[in-house]
Parts: structure tokens; C-alpha cells; sequence
């Protein structure tokens, strides 16, 4: 994880269209270590969330499922007891 400063130097470098090694030269950094802050930037970096339609059919019982049919192919099937907030934390 990036302190607030190291990230607002990586920001600045790629907004100011400069090569790394010349942003570093103006603002006195060390090459090496700013491109770990590249790095460190890039891996840290939240992809945006996706969303995808869901129908809800209604249980005829509670021994019922639900199937997550996922864009790969993978289906996932829970019970319907299943705790939403554990659910919720498995999809993200």
C-alpha cells in the first residue's frame, strides 16, 4: 500500500506525459525506487465492479438452491439459507 504522497507522485508522472526517468530527475527522485511506487500503484489498483442481470424465481421450498451461472461457464449453487452477507463478500 502506497502512502497518500507516493501515490500523488505516481498520478502526477502519468499525468504530465513525461518518461519516469524524467519525471524522477525533476522532482529529485530515485528512478528504481519510483518505479516500485509504479509498481506497488498498479498492483493495488481496484478494477472497477461489474454488474450483471440476476432473475429471482421464488423458492417452492426452502431446500431450494441458488445458482450463480457465471460468463465463463462456472455454476456455483448454494442453499437459499445461505447468509447474504457471506454471499456478498464471495462475489467481491
Amino acid at each position: 500500500m502506497l502512502s497518500k504522497a507516493k501515490q500523488d507522485h505516481v498520478e502526477a508522472w502519468q499525468r504530465s506525459g513525461l518518461t519516469k526517468s524524467a519525471y524522477c530527475r525533476a522532482q529529485g527522485l530515485n528512478a528504481k525506487t519510483f518505479s516500485r511506487w509504479c509498481q506497488l500503484a498498479q498492483a493495488s489498483a481496484v478494477p472497477p465492479a461489474k454488474l450483471f442481470p440476476v432473475e429471482i424465481e421464488p423458492a417452492a421450498n426452502l431446500s431450494a438452491s441458488i445458482i450463480l451461472k457465471l460468463a465463463s461457464g462456472d455454476v456455483l449453487e448454494l442453499p437459499v439459507s445461505i447468509s447474504a452477507s457471506w454471499l456478498r463478500e464471495l462475489l467481491q
